[in-house]
C-alpha cells in the first residue's frame, strides 16, 4: 500500500543552499527528477524570482557547488526552466529514487529550506528511509504520513470532507459557471446549511487548496 509522507529538510542539508542564499526572494519547484544511475541526480526545475533577477539567478546556479550542467530551457520572464544536476548533497534523493523505488512528488524550495512530498511503495521502504536519515545524520522533519490507498483523494489537499463536498456539489451545480446556474442561497440549501457557514466553508477550503498546490508547505486549516 503506497504511503505519502510530507515534510522539510533544511537546504544546507539538500541543494541549492547557495542560490537560496544570494538570489533574494528565489524560490525553486521541481518539475521532475531522475537518478538515470546510482548516485546521479538529474531534475528539471523551475526557479521564480524578480525579471530583473535573472542574471544573477544565472550567476548563482553556474556558481553553486551543489550544480553542475545548468541549462536554461524555458524563459517566461520571471520564472525559469532549468535542467541541471546535482553533484553534492544527494544522498537523501538517491536514497528515495534508488534505494527505497519512492516518488518525489513535489519539492519547493524558498528561504533556508525544502518542503518535499514523497510517495513510498510501501511502509517497510519508509521504514528504511527512517533508518537512512537517522544512520547518515540526514534531518528530515515529518509533518504528515497517510496512505494513499486509505486516504481520501481530498486529503492530499488539505480539505475536510464538509469542505470536499461543499466544493463538488458547487461544482457539479455550476455554482463556478459565469453566469452562476445557481446561487449561494440555493446551494446552502441543497447542502441543507446556512449560507453564512456555506460562505465560509467554502473560503476554508479554497484556502487549503491554494496552501496545497501553489502556495506549497503552508499548513492552512
Amino acid at each position: 500500500m503506497g504511503t505519502i509522507v510530507v515534510g522539510r529538510t533544511p537546504a544546507s542539508d539538500f541543494a541549492l543552499e547557495r542560490t537560496l542564499d544570494r538570489v533574494e526572494g528565489v524560490e525553486f519547484e521541481i518539475e521532475r527528477v531522475v537518478a538515470p544511475e546510482a548516485g546521479q541526480v538529474m531534475p528539471y526545475v523551475w526557479a521564480a524570482a524578480d525579471s530583473d533577477q535573472a542574471d544573477e539567478l544565472e550567476r548563482a546556479l553556474s556558481d553553486d557547488p551543489t550544480t553542475d550542467e545548468v541549462e536554461l530551457l524555458a524563459d517566461l520572464g520571471d520564472e525559469w526552466l532549468y535542467r541541471m544536476e546535482w553533484v553534492e548533497r544527494t544522498r537523501f534523493v538517491v536514497h528515495v529514487l534508488v534505494d527505497a523505488q519512492g516518488t518525489i512528488m513535489d519539492a519547493v524550495g524558498k528561504d533556508d529550506e525544502w518542503w518535499l512530498r514523497v510517495l513510498f511503495p510501501d511502509r517497510d521502504s519508509l521504514s528504511a528511509t527512517y533508518d537512512f536519515c537517522e544512520t547518515n545524520d540526514v534531518p528530515f522533519d515529518v509533518d504528515q504520513i497517510y496512505q494513499l490507498e486509505a486516504a481520501p483523494r481530498r486529503s492530499q489537499y488539505g480539505l475536510t470532507e464538509e469542505q470536499y463536498e461543499a466544493l463538488v456539489t458547487a461544482f457539479e451545480h455550476g455554482y463556478y459557471e459565469v453566469p452562476r446556474s445557481v446561487s449561494g442561497e440555493e446551494l446552502a440549501t441543497e447542502l441543507d446549511i446556512s449560507h453564512q457557514a456555506l460562505s465560509e466553508r467554502l473560503r476554508r477550503a479554497y484556502r487549503n487548496l491554494v496552501s496545497r498546490t501553489i502556495i506549497v508547505g503552508e499548513d492552512i486549516r
